[in-house]
Protein backbone atom coordinates (compact mmCIF):
# COMPACT_ATOMS: atom_id res chain seq x y z
CA UNK A 1 0.00 0.00 0.00
CA UNK A 2 1.09 3.30 -1.11
CA UNK A 3 1.92 6.17 1.94
CA UNK A 4 -0.88 8.22 -0.16
CA UNK A 5 -3.01 5.59 -0.14
CA UNK A 6 -2.21 4.81 3.65
CA UNK A 7 -1.94 8.19 5.50
CA UNK A 8 -5.96 8.19 5.30
CA UNK A 9 -6.76 5.04 6.91
CA UNK A 10 -3.81 5.71 9.68
CA UNK A 11 -5.27 9.46 10.66
CA UNK A 12 -9.02 7.15 10.89
CA UNK A 13 -7.27 4.58 12.97
CA UNK A 14 -5.51 7.15 15.88
CA UNK A 15 -8.69 9.57 15.89
CA UNK A 16 -12.34 7.89 14.25
CA UNK A 17 -11.93 11.36 12.28
CA UNK A 18 -11.37 12.59 8.48
CA UNK A 19 -7.85 14.85 8.66
CA UNK A 20 -8.66 18.59 8.40
CA UNK A 21 -5.45 19.06 5.99
CA UNK A 22 -3.00 16.57 4.50
CA UNK A 23 0.86 17.91 2.95
CA UNK A 24 3.38 15.87 1.57
CA UNK A 25 7.29 16.65 1.01
CA UNK A 26 9.54 14.28 -1.25
CA UNK A 27 12.58 13.00 -0.51
CA UNK A 28 15.85 14.10 -2.62
CA UNK A 29 18.65 13.00 -4.40
CA UNK A 30 21.77 14.95 -4.52
CA UNK A 31 23.15 15.38 -8.09
CA UNK A 32 26.22 16.41 -6.92
CA UNK A 33 27.53 18.51 -3.56
CA UNK A 34 28.13 16.34 -1.16
CA UNK A 35 29.43 17.76 2.33
CA UNK A 36 29.60 21.17 0.84
CA UNK A 37 26.03 22.54 2.54
CA UNK A 38 27.58 22.87 6.00
CA UNK A 39 30.84 24.44 5.05
CA UNK A 40 28.94 27.37 3.23
CA UNK A 41 29.00 25.64 0.08
CA UNK A 42 27.34 24.85 -2.98
CA UNK A 43 24.80 21.99 -3.83
CA UNK A 44 22.56 20.78 -6.34
CA UNK A 45 20.11 18.65 -5.63
CA UNK A 46 16.66 18.02 -6.88
CA UNK A 47 13.54 15.73 -5.22
CA UNK A 48 12.44 12.74 -6.08
CA UNK A 49 8.99 11.05 -6.58
CA UNK A 50 8.96 9.18 -3.38
CA UNK A 51 6.61 11.36 -0.79
CA UNK A 52 5.82 11.45 2.81
CA UNK A 53 2.58 12.45 3.70
CA UNK A 54 1.47 14.51 7.35
CA UNK A 55 -2.18 14.65 7.92
CA UNK A 56 -3.74 17.09 10.92
CA UNK A 57 -6.64 17.72 12.46
CA UNK A 58 -6.70 20.70 15.18
CA UNK A 59 -7.51 19.81 18.73
CA UNK A 60 -8.32 21.61 21.81
CA UNK A 61 -6.91 20.56 24.78
CA UNK A 62 -2.88 21.76 23.84
CA UNK A 63 -1.78 17.80 23.20
CA UNK A 64 0.44 17.04 20.24
CA UNK A 65 -0.24 13.44 19.20
CA UNK A 66 1.37 12.03 16.62
CA UNK A 67 1.40 8.97 14.66
CA UNK A 68 3.47 6.78 12.07
CA UNK A 69 3.11 4.26 9.84
CA UNK A 70 6.92 3.59 11.17
CA UNK A 71 5.91 2.51 14.60
CA UNK A 72 3.04 0.72 15.83
CA UNK A 73 2.18 3.35 19.08
CA UNK A 74 1.25 7.17 19.12
CA UNK A 75 3.32 9.62 21.43
CA UNK A 76 1.81 12.46 23.37
CA UNK A 77 3.22 15.98 24.57
CA UNK A 78 1.59 18.75 25.52
CA UNK A 79 2.75 21.67 23.02
CA UNK A 80 3.71 23.35 26.41
CA UNK A 81 5.86 21.36 27.41
CA UNK A 82 8.08 21.23 23.68
CA UNK A 83 10.45 24.01 25.11
CA UNK A 84 11.05 21.76 28.20
CA UNK A 85 11.83 18.75 26.61
CA UNK A 86 14.31 19.86 23.94
CA UNK A 87 16.97 21.80 24.62
CA UNK A 88 17.78 19.52 27.51
CA UNK A 89 18.11 16.85 25.35
CA UNK A 90 20.96 17.24 23.28
CA UNK A 91 19.50 14.92 20.69
CA UNK A 92 18.70 12.09 22.93
CA UNK A 93 14.68 13.24 23.17
CA UNK A 94 14.84 12.57 26.69
CA UNK A 95 14.66 15.42 29.47
CA UNK A 96 17.15 15.52 32.25
CA UNK A 97 15.28 13.89 35.01
CA UNK A 98 14.78 11.39 32.90
CA UNK A 99 11.09 12.29 31.98
CA UNK A 100 9.10 12.45 28.23
CA UNK A 101 11.57 9.27 27.11
CA UNK A 102 10.96 10.19 23.40
CA UNK A 103 10.54 6.65 20.76
CA UNK A 104 13.80 8.10 18.01
CA UNK A 105 11.06 8.42 15.27
CA UNK A 106 8.93 10.76 17.20
CA UNK A 107 11.82 13.24 17.61
CA UNK A 108 11.75 14.48 14.02
CA UNK A 109 7.87 15.59 14.13
CA UNK A 110 7.95 16.79 17.62
CA UNK A 111 11.43 18.32 16.81
CA UNK A 112 9.77 20.58 14.27
CA UNK A 113 6.76 21.60 16.28
CA UNK A 114 9.20 22.60 18.92
CA UNK A 115 10.78 24.83 16.26
CA UNK A 116 8.05 25.83 14.83
CA UNK A 117 7.26 27.54 17.94
CA UNK A 118 10.22 28.95 18.69
CA UNK A 119 10.03 30.98 14.79
CA UNK A 120 6.31 32.39 15.16
CA UNK A 121 4.10 33.57 18.23
CA UNK A 122 1.54 31.55 19.93
CA UNK A 123 -0.76 30.40 21.12
CA UNK A 124 -0.38 27.13 19.35
CA UNK A 125 -3.25 24.76 19.81
CA UNK A 126 -2.85 20.87 20.14
CA UNK A 127 -2.93 18.77 17.05
CA UNK A 128 -3.23 15.19 15.80
CA UNK A 129 -1.17 14.03 13.20
CA UNK A 130 -0.46 10.97 11.28
CA UNK A 131 2.72 10.30 9.40
CA UNK A 132 3.40 8.05 5.81
CA UNK A 133 6.26 7.44 3.85
CA UNK A 134 7.34 6.08 0.58
CA UNK A 135 10.69 7.70 0.58
CA UNK A 136 13.59 4.69 1.38
CA UNK A 137 14.62 5.13 5.18
CA UNK A 138 18.32 5.18 5.65
CA UNK A 139 19.15 5.10 1.71
CA UNK A 140 20.40 8.51 1.72
CA UNK A 141 17.46 9.84 0.03
CA UNK A 142 16.61 12.44 3.04
CA UNK A 143 13.55 10.63 4.40
CA UNK A 144 14.26 12.69 7.20
CA UNK A 145 14.15 15.69 5.59
CA UNK A 146 10.58 14.77 4.23
CA UNK A 147 9.16 13.72 7.03
CA UNK A 148 10.14 17.25 8.82
CA UNK A 149 8.59 19.39 5.52
CA UNK A 150 5.68 17.56 5.66
CA UNK A 151 5.38 18.24 9.03
CA UNK A 152 6.00 21.40 9.56
CA UNK A 153 3.73 22.47 6.04
CA UNK A 154 0.82 20.95 8.21
CA UNK A 155 1.13 22.67 11.49
CA UNK A 156 2.06 25.98 9.96
CA UNK A 157 -1.33 25.63 8.28
CA UNK A 158 -2.90 24.34 11.33
CA UNK A 159 -1.51 27.04 13.54
CA UNK A 160 -2.28 29.18 10.72
CA UNK A 161 1.27 30.77 11.19
CA UNK A 162 1.62 32.04 7.29
CA UNK A 163 5.51 30.98 7.37
CA UNK A 164 7.57 31.18 4.11
CA UNK A 165 8.91 28.08 2.57
CA UNK A 166 12.03 28.69 3.78
CA UNK A 167 11.45 29.68 7.25
CA UNK A 168 9.75 26.15 7.26
CA UNK A 169 13.07 24.25 5.66
CA UNK A 170 14.62 26.11 8.28
CA UNK A 171 12.76 24.69 11.04
CA UNK A 172 13.25 21.31 9.79
CA UNK A 173 17.06 21.93 9.90
CA UNK A 174 16.87 23.30 13.73
CA UNK A 175 14.70 19.78 14.33
CA UNK A 176 17.25 17.58 13.12
CA UNK A 177 20.30 19.20 13.96
CA UNK A 178 19.07 20.11 17.96
CA UNK A 179 15.88 17.72 18.36
CA UNK A 180 17.36 14.75 17.08
CA UNK A 181 21.37 15.80 17.47
CA UNK A 182 22.27 14.88 13.50
CA UNK A 183 24.62 17.90 12.70
CA UNK A 184 23.31 18.46 8.85
CA UNK A 185 23.29 21.37 6.63
CA UNK A 186 20.40 22.64 4.89
CA UNK A 187 20.46 21.69 1.52
CA UNK A 188 17.84 18.53 2.27
CA UNK A 189 15.49 20.17 3.55
CA UNK A 190 15.72 23.01 0.92
CA UNK A 191 15.56 20.55 -2.04
CA UNK A 192 12.47 18.59 -0.45
CA UNK A 193 10.78 21.78 0.03
CA UNK A 194 11.49 23.69 -3.18
CA UNK A 195 12.35 21.51 -6.25
CA UNK A 196 10.27 22.07 -9.50
CA UNK A 197 9.83 19.08 -11.98
CA UNK A 198 12.37 18.68 -14.15
CA UNK A 199 15.14 20.73 -12.15
CA UNK A 200 17.56 20.47 -9.92
CA UNK A 201 18.12 23.19 -6.93
CA UNK A 202 21.25 25.51 -7.12
CA UNK A 203 21.67 26.20 -3.90
CA UNK A 204 24.22 28.70 -2.44
CA UNK A 205 24.47 27.46 1.40
CA UNK A 206 25.81 30.76 3.16
CA UNK A 207 23.23 32.96 1.63
CA UNK A 208 20.56 30.20 0.78
CA UNK A 209 19.83 32.01 -2.28
CA UNK A 210 18.39 29.05 -4.68
CA UNK A 211 17.37 28.75 -8.08
CA UNK A 212 15.99 25.96 -10.45
CA UNK A 213 18.17 24.60 -13.17
CA UNK A 214 16.67 22.56 -16.11
CA UNK A 215 17.90 19.18 -16.26
CA UNK A 216 16.37 17.58 -19.61
CA UNK A 217 17.37 14.00 -18.82
CA UNK A 218 14.55 12.66 -20.45
CA UNK A 219 14.73 15.19 -23.44
CA UNK A 220 17.60 13.94 -23.54
CA UNK A 221 17.32 10.30 -23.74
CA UNK A 222 18.40 9.89 -20.19
CA UNK A 223 17.61 8.29 -16.86
CA UNK A 224 19.00 8.87 -13.44
CA UNK A 225 18.94 5.46 -11.74
CA UNK A 226 19.34 5.00 -8.28
CA UNK A 227 21.22 2.34 -6.65
CA UNK A 228 20.41 1.71 -2.72
CA UNK A 229 22.54 -0.45 -1.41
CA UNK A 230 19.98 -1.06 1.46
CA UNK A 231 23.27 -1.02 3.95
CA UNK A 232 21.42 1.74 6.33
CA UNK A 233 23.39 4.82 7.83
CA UNK A 234 22.45 7.12 10.42
CA UNK A 235 23.45 11.21 9.98
CA UNK A 236 23.49 11.50 14.43
CA UNK A 237 26.31 8.34 14.35
CA UNK A 238 30.25 9.13 14.43
CA UNK A 239 31.47 9.52 11.30
CA UNK A 240 28.94 12.05 9.22
CA UNK A 241 30.23 14.33 13.02
CA UNK A 242 33.57 13.46 12.66
CA UNK A 243 33.95 14.73 8.93
CA UNK A 244 32.23 17.51 9.68
CA UNK A 245 34.82 18.77 12.85
CA UNK A 246 37.75 17.69 10.66
CA UNK A 247 36.32 21.07 7.75
CA UNK A 248 36.14 22.64 11.12
CA UNK A 249 39.24 22.24 12.15
CA UNK A 250 40.70 22.93 8.39
CA UNK A 251 38.74 26.25 8.02
CA UNK A 252 40.62 27.34 11.17
CA UNK A 253 43.76 26.62 10.25
CA UNK A 254 43.67 28.18 7.26
CA UNK A 255 41.75 31.33 8.50
CA UNK A 256 38.49 31.07 6.77
CA UNK A 257 35.25 31.64 7.60
CA UNK A 258 34.26 28.25 6.23
CA UNK A 259 35.69 25.75 3.46
CA UNK A 260 33.68 27.61 0.79
CA UNK A 261 36.29 30.74 1.23
CA UNK A 262 39.12 28.13 -0.37
CA UNK A 263 39.90 28.02 -3.54
CA UNK A 264 41.39 24.93 -5.84
CA UNK A 265 44.26 26.76 -6.49
CA UNK A 266 44.63 27.42 -2.21
CA UNK A 267 45.38 23.92 -1.75
CA UNK A 268 48.63 23.77 -2.19
CA UNK A 269 49.04 26.40 0.72
CA UNK A 270 46.65 24.47 2.37
CA UNK A 271 48.83 20.60 1.90
CA UNK A 272 51.52 22.38 3.72
CA UNK A 273 49.43 23.84 6.30
CA UNK A 274 47.20 20.84 7.45
CA UNK A 275 48.34 16.95 8.87
CA UNK A 276 47.46 14.70 5.40
CA UNK A 277 44.00 13.75 7.13
CA UNK A 278 42.35 17.15 7.29
CA UNK A 279 43.90 18.12 4.10
CA UNK A 280 42.28 14.92 2.47
CA UNK A 281 38.72 16.02 3.79
CA UNK A 282 39.16 19.62 2.90
CA UNK A 283 40.81 18.93 -0.89
CA UNK A 284 37.31 16.92 -1.11
CA UNK A 285 35.04 19.95 -0.09
CA UNK A 286 37.24 22.43 -2.50
CA UNK A 287 37.32 20.74 -4.98
CA UNK A 288 33.61 19.13 -4.49
CA UNK A 289 32.39 23.16 -4.76
CA UNK A 290 34.26 23.50 -7.66
CA UNK A 291 32.35 20.10 -9.47
CA UNK A 292 29.19 21.83 -8.74
CA UNK A 293 29.77 25.31 -10.34
CA UNK A 294 31.20 23.11 -13.51
CA UNK A 295 28.09 21.17 -13.33
CA UNK A 296 25.81 23.92 -13.30
CA UNK A 297 27.83 25.61 -15.98
CA UNK A 298 27.92 22.60 -18.55
CA UNK A 299 23.94 22.05 -18.15
CA UNK A 300 23.55 24.80 -19.46
CA UNK A 301 25.87 25.32 -22.04
CA UNK A 302 26.38 21.32 -23.51
CA UNK A 303 23.00 19.59 -21.88
CA UNK A 304 23.17 17.28 -19.28
CA UNK A 305 25.24 14.26 -21.07
CA UNK A 306 28.16 16.24 -20.48
CA UNK A 307 28.00 16.38 -16.66
CA UNK A 308 28.60 12.32 -16.28
CA UNK A 309 32.86 12.62 -15.52
CA UNK A 310 31.88 14.94 -12.90
CA UNK A 311 29.40 12.92 -11.19
CA UNK A 312 32.24 10.19 -11.52
CA UNK A 313 35.29 12.67 -10.27
CA UNK A 314 32.97 13.24 -7.15
CA UNK A 315 32.52 9.58 -6.15
CA UNK A 316 36.26 9.21 -6.47
CA UNK A 317 36.79 12.46 -4.25
CA UNK A 318 34.43 10.94 -1.50
CA UNK A 319 35.88 7.19 -1.71
CA UNK A 320 39.83 8.39 -1.57
CA UNK A 321 39.85 11.95 0.33
CA UNK A 322 36.55 11.89 2.33
CA UNK A 323 36.47 7.93 2.96
CA UNK A 324 32.91 8.25 3.33
CA UNK A 325 31.95 5.30 0.72
CA UNK A 326 31.39 1.74 1.00
CA UNK A 327 32.31 -2.00 -0.79
CA UNK A 328 28.59 -1.89 -1.72
CA UNK A 329 28.98 1.52 -2.79
CA UNK A 330 31.80 1.18 -4.89
CA UNK A 331 30.97 -2.05 -6.56
CA UNK A 332 27.33 -0.28 -7.77
CA UNK A 333 29.35 2.86 -9.08
CA UNK A 334 32.00 0.49 -10.63
CA UNK A 335 29.75 -1.74 -12.41
CA UNK A 336 27.43 1.20 -13.89
CA UNK A 337 30.43 2.42 -15.02
CA UNK A 338 31.83 -0.62 -16.71
CA UNK A 339 28.40 -1.02 -18.21
CA UNK A 340 27.89 2.13 -20.14
CA UNK A 341 27.00 4.89 -16.90
CA UNK A 342 27.87 8.63 -18.57
CA UNK A 343 28.71 8.67 -15.11
CA UNK A 344 28.10 7.70 -11.32
CA UNK A 345 28.49 8.74 -7.85
CA UNK A 346 27.30 7.94 -4.29
CA UNK A 347 24.76 10.52 -2.79
CA UNK A 348 23.80 11.71 0.59
CA UNK A 349 25.97 11.49 3.91
CA UNK A 350 28.15 8.09 3.04
CA UNK A 351 28.76 5.11 5.42
CA UNK A 352 26.08 3.29 3.39
CA UNK A 353 22.91 4.55 1.58
CA UNK A 354 22.70 4.62 -1.97
CA UNK A 355 24.59 5.45 -5.53
CA UNK A 356 23.16 7.32 -8.62
CA UNK A 357 24.06 6.45 -12.44
CA UNK A 358 23.36 8.73 -15.52
CA UNK A 359 22.30 6.23 -17.80
CA UNK A 360 21.39 6.44 -21.45
CA UNK A 361 17.49 5.45 -20.67
CA UNK A 362 17.58 2.71 -23.54
CA UNK A 363 20.17 1.33 -21.53
CA UNK A 364 18.73 1.39 -17.78
CA UNK A 365 17.28 -1.88 -17.48
CA UNK A 366 21.09 -3.60 -18.75
CA UNK A 367 22.81 -1.53 -16.49
CA UNK A 368 20.56 -2.12 -13.44
CA UNK A 369 21.11 -6.06 -13.98
CA UNK A 370 24.88 -5.44 -13.77
CA UNK A 371 24.79 -3.44 -10.82
CA UNK A 372 22.68 -6.32 -9.13
CA UNK A 373 25.39 -8.83 -10.98
CA UNK A 374 27.94 -7.27 -9.55
CA UNK A 375 26.76 -6.71 -6.29
CA UNK A 376 26.16 -10.99 -6.01
CA UNK A 377 29.78 -12.01 -7.24
CA UNK A 378 31.10 -9.28 -4.60
CA UNK A 379 28.96 -11.11 -1.85
CA UNK A 380 26.77 -7.81 -0.84
CA UNK A 381 23.10 -7.61 -0.04
CA UNK A 382 20.83 -7.51 -3.87
CA UNK A 383 20.47 -3.56 -4.61
CA UNK A 384 17.58 -1.90 -4.84
CA UNK A 385 17.88 -0.18 -8.24
CA UNK A 386 14.76 1.74 -9.55
CA UNK A 387 14.70 4.82 -11.43
CA UNK A 388 13.83 8.83 -10.28
CA UNK A 389 12.45 11.82 -11.79
CA UNK A 390 13.00 14.94 -10.50
CA UNK A 391 9.84 16.11 -9.40
CA UNK A 392 7.95 18.70 -7.22
CA UNK A 393 8.72 19.80 -3.74
CA UNK A 394 6.40 20.25 -0.54
CA UNK A 395 2.56 21.16 -1.70
CA UNK A 396 -0.88 20.20 0.33
CA UNK A 397 -2.99 17.16 -1.17
CA UNK A 398 -6.56 16.38 -1.44
CA UNK A 399 -7.78 15.44 1.65
CA UNK A 400 -10.24 12.61 0.68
Amino acid sequence: MSARTAIGGLFRQLTDREPEGVWSAPGRVNLIGEHTDYNDGFVLPFATPHRTYAAYRRRDDGILRVASTLADEAVELPVAELSAVFPASGGSGREADGAHALPGWSRYPLGVAWALTAQADGPFAGADLAIASDVPVGAGLSSSAAIENAVACALDEAWALGLDPETLAIAGRTAENEAVGAPTGIMDQFASMLSRPDAALFLDCRSLRARPVGLGFAAAGLTLLVMDTRVSHAHSTGGYADRRAACERGAAALGVPALRDVAVAGLGRAEGLLDPVTFRRVRHVVTEDQRVLDTVRLLREEGPRAIGPLLTASHRSMRDDFEISTPELDTAVDAALAAGALGARMTGGGFGGAAIALVPAADAATIADAVESASARAGHAAPHVFPVTPSAGAHPEPVA
